[in-house]
């Protein structure tokens, strides 16, 4: 059995939930959902028809992983969060150190769940709230907060950290900054979506490569992009992509191990002709791309300064990450 305890205060008459779920008892591998206040069961975490996240895809979010069940930048992952919470104008009821003791108690009631040798997803969803219909969609109830993990499945990824992916390039263009900018990390994800599934019609295993308005390398589903070309690591600026925290950690690493580092605009060409390509993402860290559009990228093989930078945080972080991944693909 298992109950909880919601600790609140209370603000101009309003009942406030404040971080303290306590989890007395756990008694299956079932996990636990923070969910506006309270920590319910996985499966009884539900949210109204009527959550703008629903209505307007009207959400931000962050997505964090754990190496040896110990979060990696996660407080990168809030300060991100809480940027894109003001531009975004929602007020989620929290502060940020409220908001991290919150994700680190889901953490520890979930921890029952994994096995010593794997990982887990750390997931913020933010919405606005309950939406009501009239002429303006600005938050007129409390933010709903939406905190889970999931179990860290590295599978689909496993062979590209050895054979390198296919990079197809999509029809869609990513939404103009002037429309969106890219460093909202929101859960309105169709066109991300609509891009993965038209590079797949080329390759039903094709990792997308997003172009923007203009015809520049702009990022991928769910991940920047990186190439190497005579030895310099090279990068889009985030006019036109996230800013990534896999992306800073790359580039930290580059810096750490002396390889030269540009961020600037990046076409096809670009990609066509570099050395070295790969996208840094959360799960997987880094994924290796060795063709592009159908073409070799340099010699067809993953490079030496993918495979450094690969080594480089595996070693930051004490996991092998591409053992790891080899490990599920096997025992799967």
């Amino acid at each position: 059995m298992w109950c909880t305890r919601e600790i609140s205060k209370v603000e101009n008459g309003t009942s406030v939930p404040e971080p303290g779920v306590v989890i007395v008892s756990v008694a299956s591998k079932s996990r636990f959902v923070y969910l506006s206040g309270q920590m319910v069961p996985e499966a009884d975490a539900k949210i109204s028809i009527f959550d703008s996240a629903v209505m307007l895809g009207d959400c931000v979010t962050e997505s964090t992983r754990t190496f040896s069940h110990h979060p990696f930048r996660l407080n990168d992952h809030i300060d991100r969060l809480y940027r894109s919470l003001k531009v975004t104008r929602i007020d989620v009821g929290y502060s940020p150190e409220e908001l991290t003791q919150i994700t680190l108690d889901v953490l520890e009631a979930n921890l029952h769940a994994l096995t010593p040798a794997d990982d887990c997803w750390i997931v913020h969803n933010i919405s606005r709230g309950l939406l009501k219909h009239g002429p303006s969609a600005a938050q007129r109830n409390p933010a709903t907060v939406m905190i889970f993990t999931d179990h860290m499945d590295l599978r689909g990824w496993a062979r590209y950290y050895t054979e390198g992916c296919h990079a197809v390039t999509s029809m869609s263009r990513a939404i103009p900054a002037q429309s969106l900018d890219a460093r909202i990390k929101n859960r309105s994800r169709l066109a991300y979506t609509m891009a993965d599934t038209e590079a797949r019609l080329v390759d039903p295993e094709a990792q997308c490569v997003i172009l923007d308005v203009h015809g520049n390398v702009s990022e991928n589903k769910g991940g920047n992009i990186c190439v190497v070309a005579n030895g310099e690591l090279r990068t889009p600026t985030t006019e036109n992509s996230l800013a990534g925290i896999s992306r800073q950690t790359v580039l930290e690493l580059a810096a750490d191990l002396g390889i030269p580092i540009r961020e600037r605009r990046l076409q096809m060409y670009d990609l066509y002709t570099a050395h070295e390509l790969f996208f840094t993402s959360t799960p997987y860290c880094i994924m290796p791309a060795t063709r592009f559009n159908g073409l070799p990228v340099g010699d067809g093989h993953v490079g030496p300064v993918t495979k450094r930078l690969l080594a480089a945080w595996s070693e930051r972080v004490g996991v092998d990450i591409v053992a790891q991944a080899q490990r599920q693909l096997a025992e799967s």
